[in-house]
């Protein structure tokens, strides 16, 4: 099976977790997978969690199955100190799992991210 994750930025929390119940359900009905989803309350909380470089260290982990911390960072060009710390963040965040050797695995094939800015609204 494919795995999807969508990654959507919004302050409602609420408007997520309703969306992620309507898939679940969905899923229990029809018994097909619905993809997953991960979403940040905004944009600067995304981009403070998912930088440069720990989208690189994704890209490079998809479709590679399963990589060792030291390999990664040599495919890199990084340290390994760096390389660990960024991959402990992405799989404290699921966009990265950890095997009981310790080696880290994509389990995703496709990561879309829907991000949309709106206007701040004022507090009374």
């Amino acid at each position: 099976m494919k795995r999807t994750l969508t990654i959507s930025t919004g302050q409602n929390w609420q408007v997520a977790l309703r969306a992620a119940g309507t898939r679940a359900k969905a899923a229990t009905a029809t018994g097909k997978y619905q993809g997953e989803s991960l979403n940040f309350e905004s944009p600067a909380a995304f981009f403070g969690q998912l930088t440069e470089r720990r989208w690189d260290m994704i890209r490079e982990m998809m479709g590679s199955g399963v990589v060792g911390v030291r390999e990664l960072a040599r495919r890199l060009e990084r340290g390994v100190k760096r390389v660990h710390e960024d991959a402990q963040v992405l799989v404290a965040l699921g966009l990265l799992e950890k095997t009981e050797s310790g080696a880290l695995l994509c389990p995703f094939d496709d990561i879309h991210v829907d991000m949309h800015l709106t206007p701040q609204l004022e507090l009374a």
